[in-house]
């Protein structure tokens, strides 16, 4: 069998047409790359894919055209039988009474050995939200300047943000990723490449909320100089906090304040054992350094009695000394969290999830099934990018994901949504489908790799309807048939951004062509600024630095005048940051958020895709203080402008 063949039988695209209708196979080379570093799995005869039964539904599943009947089949959970039958004809018609969860289903006709897939008991849909409409200011937290803060917005910062979203009537905040990077290498600050997804980035910690810690003069001399300039110097603040988190771990070690041991403690029960794992492997990077693959053999996959042996070594303090460090930024995030709720915010908190990690980090290591390091998540060729998009991110693979009964996507979900009222996930096509580039290659010569897609929307039912928060996926580029339509009947919300709702002719899209189950902005991080957009300055930047901005300055003034019209035609006067507002506020769609960049006038974009060192990406500091923003904002104008919403939420 060759390599399309056995393709195919896997579920892997092999050709496809991209962005600009040109037909693309994929080289023999890099397809063998793909299959090989996907987990080894035999195509199943009886079944083709997990089962989903969706509660208070009757479900019947077709058996495959090769099933030999009878077929046997058995659903267990751990050692438990939930449930067994035989089917005598191709329709396996299922109880209505299992409770929600995930299964094995065991299934033996009399022509073949016993096939074993997933069985999926979930909620209908994810949680939809307990209000009308609202909105949400939308914030890069490391760009938030404070008299108090060490030169990168933390999480005392997110209090009083979240005060101020409260002040101008929004319904919440929505935050960069706050996943872990590396913390030996500050300068890699892109959020949306992780070291994990499972963990918080430790600089938005605010130290001087440790009751161990003990501030010196220097200490507040070195941070004032890091809150001076534009930027946001990465090395200077790790350097500086990480110190001073292993001060406070010093001290918390010899005389903890009443409770803290307890609660410490007790949140290393909470995340067992993840936490004992991550803390292990980021001991180990820093002990072994280099990838984790090339480490001695033994470490080279998580083994929990290998880490309960390494705590009881030299190592102790250093694992300790990152769940001390993990604690702290759980509590603190879990505090904001709280205060939302207190403030009685329709949403508090709304994070986003990476669409991958970083092959050298702890998820890759940790989940070496379901995550394929040889691999990079990318997009084909389109109209934006003709090359097209390898992000040098590992991501799940289906595979991977069925053996482990959905687990670690469940525990990548979890991990944002304890503290959020809503999540957005990065490229949510790739439930569907992922668009896979083998590392060497170019990334037009990449495959569509089928992913379990009613299965994972059931494993986020699922995970939504725990944690009470909605789920918004991020579903621009090339959208197959059917998909929207499809994550609308889980109740996963679309995302639809302004700047790309329009016509042929270019004309932007009237209110009411916007779904009602959608987050509507602007734009986004690696789009212009309002203020930039209006003023061309993103076509010049992007031409300074020698990147085909995909649009001409005639091109740019069309869309300028169709902006105009647009307005006009609604009764919208002017065409500022606030008639922006009040034309999504008019939207159907229960959220609309509001870049704080676009409410201070910035020009400059968080990040353009593309430039690493070429452009400031992710280190940019908001223009004033955020005891400041209010009064920087015309916020008669900002209320009239969401008044609808306001009296939405009442």
């Amino acid at each position: 069998m060759d390599v399309y063949d056995r393709a195919k039988q896997l579920g892997i695209q092999t050709e496809f047409v991209d962005g600009q209708g040109q037909r693309h196979v994929t080289d023999a080379t890099a397809l063998k790359i793909i299959l090989d570093a996907l987990p080894e799995r035999n195509p199943t005869r009886l079944l083709d894919q997990p089962v989903v039964i969706r509660t208070g539904e009757t479900t019947r599943t077709e058996l495959g055209p090769a099933a030999a009947l009878p077929v046997s089949w058995r659903v267990t959970a751990g050692d438990g039988v939930i449930g067994e039958g035989r089917a005598d004809q191709r329709v396996i018609a299922w109880p209505a009474d299992w409770k929600e969860g995930v299964y094995r289903l065991k299934l033996t006709d009399t022509a073949s050995p016993t096939e074993e897939i997933p069985l999926v008991v979930s909620p209908p849909r994810a949680f939809a939200g307990e209000f009308d409409r609202g909105w949400l200011l939308a914030v890069q937290l490391y760009s938030i300047r404070s008299s108090r803060n060490w030169g990168i917005g933390d999480f005392t910062d997110l209090a009083a943000l979240l005060e101020l979203a409260t002040q101008l009537g929004a319904d919440g905040v929505g935050l960069n990723p706050l996943h872990a990077l590396f913390d030996d290498k500050p300068a890699d600050c892109s959020p949306y490449s992780p070291n994990s997804r499972l963990f918080l980035n430790p600089l938005y910690i605010d130290v001087e909320r440790i009751a161990e810690f003990e501030a010196g003069s220097e200490v507040h001399k070195a941070a004032a100089r890091l809150r001076e300039g534009h930027i946001v110097d990465y090395i200077g603040v790790a350097e500086l906090k990480w110190r001073a988190l292993r001060a406070a771990f010093e001290k918390f070690k010899k005389q903890p304040a009443p409770g803290r041991k307890e609660d410490l403690d007790a949140f290393r029960a909470e995340r067992a054992p993840l936490l004992s794992r991550f803390a292990c492997f980021e001991v180990l990077r820093h002990k072994f350094g280099g990838a984790w693959w090339e480490w001695p053999p033994e470490w080279r996959a998580p083994d929990d009695a290998r880490c309960t042996y390494l705590r009881g070594g030299d190592d102790a303090g250093e694992i300790e000394f990152v769940e001390f460090v993990q604690w702290t930024a759980d509590r603190q995030l879990r505090d904001c969290r709280d205060l939302a709720r207190r403030l009685g915010m329709k949403v508090g908190l709304y994070l986003d999830v990476a669409v991958g990690v970083q092959s050298g980090g702890f998820d890759a290591w940790n989940e070496q099934t379901a995550i394929s390091r040889h691999l990079s998540v990318g997009a084909p060729p389109d109209p934006l990018n003709v090359a097209g998009q390898n992000w040098g991110l590992a991501g799940f693979n289906a595979a991977g994901l069925e053996l482990q009964l959905f687990e670690p996507y469940r525990e990548m979900l979890r991990a944002s949504m304890r503290y959020a009222g809503a999540i957005r996930l990065d490229h949510v096509l790739g439930l569907k489908r992922l668009y896979l580039v083998p590392h060497g290659f170019a990334a037009d010569n990449g495959a569509y790799v089928q992913m379990p897609f009613e299965a994972l929307l059931a494993a986020t039912a699922q995970e939504s309807m725990a944690h009470r928060c909605i789920v918004i996926g991020e579903d621009l580029g090339t959208v197959p048939e059917g998909f929207r339509d499809t994550m609308a009947e889980w109740g996963i919300w679309s995302y639809q951004v302004m700047m790309f709702e329009r016509d042929e002719r270019g004309a932007f899209r009237g209110p009411d062509q916007y779904l009602p189950n959608a987050l509507v902005t602007f734009n986004t991080h690696d789009l212009s600024t309002y203020a930039g957009w209006r003023s061309f300055g993103d076509l010049k930047i992007k031409r300074s630095l020698g990147i085909d901005p995909g649009e001409s300055d005639d091109a740019r003034w069309h869309a300028l005048t169709m902006l105009d019209e647009v307005l006009r035609h609604h009764q919208i006067e002017g065409n500022d940051l606030y008639a922006i507002a009040a034309f999504l506020s008019k939207t159907r769609s229960r959220l609309m958020a509001i870049s704080l960049e676009d409410l201070l006038g910035v020009i400059d974009q968080p990040n353009i895709p593309g430039t690493v060192d070429e452009h400031p990406n992710w280190r940019q500091r908001l223009p004033v203080a955020i005891a400041d923003i209010a009064h920087e904002i015309d916020i008669e104008a900002l209320s009239e402008a969401t008044r609808e919403r306001a009296l939405a939420r009442l």
